[in-house]
């Protein structure tokens, strides 16, 4: 981690700003056809490194940052949340932007966007490899070359995942704090002019409201970097494009976090800790009839892919075929989020 900018709070990563990451584990999709969002089933323990001097490898002490645990091909998404004012997030997957496909950079960049914005963009499952797509995020080892910073940069130097955020400048989030003030006295008088006595709140300018859980009930390169990320299925989820200026955004981060993804064993050599059980098998998950879900946002618009991304190629192309069997969810099973169309009305003889 960067200084002391940068906490972990449990299993949330927090960064400056309020922004807070969590690691959430779901089910793999298949690699062919699109999908509903998968739900989530937990998350991945997070632990500081600095707090395993003895046990991890000496280049993850000079890189800090924090560690989980994951299964070869397990696939995970990005929960964000904590903050209500807006802020600039990049995320990074081996140093290869998951949002734009370029490199790393400690730079917001437009042309094309390499961030998501916060709090509109609720989670991230992986890259922005289609039209209102993403391809998901699974888990596999360097030096094969299936991991996407192996297909877009030739090389599997860094593995894991990386974090980085941004701040308005100060300018710019004073008149975005001014037009709150004023947002929330018009929902006041609009309210009051119909004589309703319950409180309005208002919401950032392309706020989104905190996200339903996606829970059932809760929701060859340097052999010390054990795991990448690849990646799996398509599945419906828009990468948001950013509506504001360029310059209202903070020239320098706020906070930068290394995440490192390490095997169930090398966890437990590590820390000391058993890893979580084996992933949940996800046909027996649909067969129990548990939600997936489908998440539209009517006010934002979609950022196209750019080619880089496009092509790049699931897990399976190393890995071989996916032996835990599919069964796409029932009629009714896929549960609508935020901008749900509503039941319809039926109509009758006027």
């Amino acid at each position: 981690m960067t200084g002391a900018a940068v906490r972990i709070d449990g299993n949330t990563v927090r960064l400056p700003g309020g922004v807070a990451v969590r690691f959430v584990r779901t089910l793999r999709l298949p690699e062919k056809g699109t999908h509903p969002l998968p739900p989530g089933l937990g998350e991945f323990p997070v632990r500081r490194v600095a707090d395993y001097a003895d046990t991890v490898p000496g280049e993850w002490r000079a890189r800090g940052g924090v560690l989980l645990p994951v299964y070869l091909r397990e696939a995970m998404w990005l929960s964000f949340g904590g903050t209500t004012e807006p802020a600039a997030l990049q995320v990074g997957v081996g140093k290869v932007c998951a949002v734009s496909g370029e490199p790393w950079s400690d730079r917001l960049s437009r042309r094309p966007q390499n961030y998501v914005v916060l709090p509109r963009q609720p989670w991230l499952d992986g890259i922005n490899s289609g039209k209102g797509t993403v391809r998901q995020f699974v888990a596999v080892p360097l030096g094969l070359g299936a991991t996407v910073e192996g297909q877009v940069t030739g090389e599997e130097v860094w593995g894991g995942v990386q974090l980085q955020s941004f701040p308005l400048r100060e300018d710019a989030l004073t008149e975005w704090r001014r037009q709150e003030r004023e947002r929330a006295v018009r929902a006041a008088g609009t309210v009051g002019g119909y004589g309703a006595a319950m409180p309005m709140t208002a919401s950032a300018p392309g706020a989104v409201p905190p996200p339903a859980p996606r829970a059932p009930g809760a929701a060859a390169g340097r052999p010390a970097a054990a795991m990448g990320l690849g990646v799996g299925g398509s599945m419906r989820q828009e990468v948001y494009r950013d509506d504001r200026p360029l310059g209202d955004w903070s020239a320098q981060p706020s906070g930068r976090v290394f995440v490192h993804l390490v095997t169930p064993p090398q966890w437990r050599r590590i820390t000391g800790e058993a890893p979580p059980p084996s992933p949940v098998d996800r046909a027996a998950y649909t067969r129990a009839g548990l939600p997936w879900y489908d998440y539209y946002d009517t006010d934002a618009e979609d950022l196209a892919p750019t080619d880089t991304l496009q092509a790049v190629r699931p897990a399976g192309d190393w890995l071989g075929d996916d032996l835990d069997p599919w069964q796409a969810p029932a009629d009714g099973q896929v549960a609508p989020l935020k901008d749900a169309p509503g039941r319809p009305v039926e109509d009758g003889e006027w």
